[in-house]
């Protein structure tokens, strides 16, 4: 059986792929391993007997372009978290309430002993927002040159700030305080191994991918968490007439097109006038024979909790302010650099930084009846500078390692430990559970854990690349459509879109399904 389209892989790029072409008229299949589709989109009943759907894997929404939502017809609806972020320092903090910016000032003071580092934060958001009110809606565009994206900024200071400098250098000049420092560059960090003084600027390019969603950087809650996302894209591929098949596990993918899968005990072929591969640049050339060109590495520990309540805090601030937004958890600048440093050589961190957030304050959606009368909370930690080198002798082992000096550096920063308030399951067991990025590699396909496939690129292109849509490979009917492309990472469905707008700007190959 021949479509126009098959793609590899079900996760909300490639069904992002599947209902634009679907909705153009072409025949669209979407081969998927796992019992669902969703990919790293998905929620789950984590703990037995607890009827609450964690966003296991990812969590929030900044990249989703509104254009896509409305265009794909998505009944998805997102919240925004007043608060941005908290962090405890001694028995104070620094909250960051973007809906009282005479209290975010008091907090800075409190915290940095003046406010000439809030009047700094300020500045540096606002050049972030210029930024990312130029950029954002040329992700859904062929690719532009780097002089082409320099000229639409405008802003050469800003153009330094974020494309060429080290972002340790910027945050050292911007702020005297090293707590303020890390919170910024907490974003440079998330899925991302590297100083903040890398050379190679990764850490550059995670940053401004962490501010620039939808020309304002905001990081929103999606309403009935992120299955809610992935289920209302499954939803507008099938209603455009894409097929979703899962439990296929794709086999091989050839240049021309044929692909083949396992479905059961049983081996099918299907040809495709194009392949999208919704898989990271390794698994391809896996499927399609040839010699992997990198090996990336992931870098974190996911930790998901359920509380009975949330814990209490030394500083005076409410908890459902603190925990509200992004709670910072050891991430001074400094604090960050040691904890590099000590991934780098192969240790687990002494005090490993993480954050959290609470997403049933946003959306209580998620939480059972019985869950939400209780006062149920859950905690979703994002751990930094766990690279996937440190779990491969035993990741078992490691886990566990990392786990409780996780724990460990989170308790040090409250009133109470944060076991004294977890819920227990229907098996008597704390509600708490860790994944690795091995654990996310035999999951989800992420290689060595690597949540955006390999590491993230500028959004422009070079001299081969610049007018594609930078979703092509070597081969003319294999395109890339997963957060491997260029502009990918993230929930966002921006290679998915652009994949699919590659195919139909071509006229090659493809029948009809049979």
């Amino acid at each position: 059986m021949d479509y126009d389209a098959v793609i590899v892989g079900g996760g909300h790029n490639g069904l992002v792929a599947a209902a634009y072409l679907a909705r153009a008229g072409r025949s669209v299949l979407v081969l998927e391993r796992r019992a669902e589709t969703g990919g790293a989109a998905v929620s789950f009943r984590a703990f037995p007997g607890v009827d609450v759907r964690l966003s296991r894997y990812s969590y929030l929404v900044s990249l989703l372009p509104k254009r896509i939502a409305a265009e794909l017809g998505l009944d998805v609806r997102l919240r925004r978290r007043r608060m941005s972020s908290y962090t405890p320092v001694g028995d104070t903090g620094l909250l960051v309430d973007t809906g009282d910016d005479g209290r975010t000032g008091e907090s800075f003071r409190a915290v940095a002993g003046s406010t000439k580092d809030h009047a700094a934060w300020q500045r540096f958001y606002a050049s972030a927002a210029r930024v990312a009110e130029a950029t954002f809606d040329s992700l859904t565009e062929p690719l532009p040159t780097r002089t082409e994206l320099r000229q639409r900024i405008g802003d050469d200071e800003a153009w330094a700030t974020f494309f060429e400098r080290p972002a340790g250098e910027t945050l050292r000049e911007l702020f005297e305080d090293d707590v303020v420092r890390g919170v910024v560059l907490t974003d440079a960090l998330i899925g991302t191994f590297a100083s903040a003084d890398d050379v190679q600027l990764r850490q550059n390019r995670c940053l401004l991918y962490h501010l620039i969603g939808n020309g304002t950087g905001d990081w929103d809650v999606p309403v009935g968490g992120m299955g809610a996302v992935t289920a209302a894209l499954a939803d507008a591929a099938r209603r455009a007439g894409a097929v979703l098949v899962t439990g296929a596990e794709v086999l091989s993918v050839t240049p021309d097109g044929e692909v083949r899968y396992r479905e059961g005990d049983t081996e099918r072929v299907v040809v495709g006038g194009h392949v999208l591969a919704n898989v990271a640049p390794r698994v391809l050339a896996r499927l399609l024979g040839e010699e992997p060109a990198e090996s990336p590495e992931g870098a974190q520990l996911k930790v998901n909790m359920v509380l009975r309540r949330l814990p209490r805090l030394r500083d005076a601030v409410d908890p459902r302010d603190a925990f509200g937004g992004t709670f910072h958890v050891n991430e001074s600048f400094a604090q960050l650099e040691t904890a590099y440093r000590e991934a780098a050589a192969g240790r687990v961190p002494a005090v490993p930084p993480c954050e959290l957030y609470c997403h049933s304050l946003t959306d209580p959606a998620i939480l059972g009846p019985a869950e939400r009368a209780a006062g149920v909370q859950t905690l979703t930690l994002f751990g930094l500078h766990m690279p996937a080198r440190l779990f491969e002798a035993d990741n078992d082992g490691a886990r566990a390692a990392a786990l409780r000096a996780t724990v460990a550096s989170l308790d040090s920063v409250l009133a109470e430990p944060i076991e004294d308030c977890l819920l227990l399951d229907g098996d008597r067991k704390p509600c708490i559970e860790a994944k690795t990025p091995l654990d996310l590699e035999a999951e989800l396909g992420l290689p060595r854990g690597h949540i955006f496939h390999r590491d993230l690129s500028w959004p422009y292109g070079d001299d081969d690349t610049a007018g594609t849509w930078g979703v092509e490979t070597a081969h003319e009917r294999v395109l890339l459509c997963g957060a491997g492309a260029a502009r990918g990472g993230g929930v966002s469905g921006i290679p998915g879109h652009n994949a699919a707008m590659a195919v139909l700007g071509r006229r090659f190959g493809g029948g009809q399904a049979g």
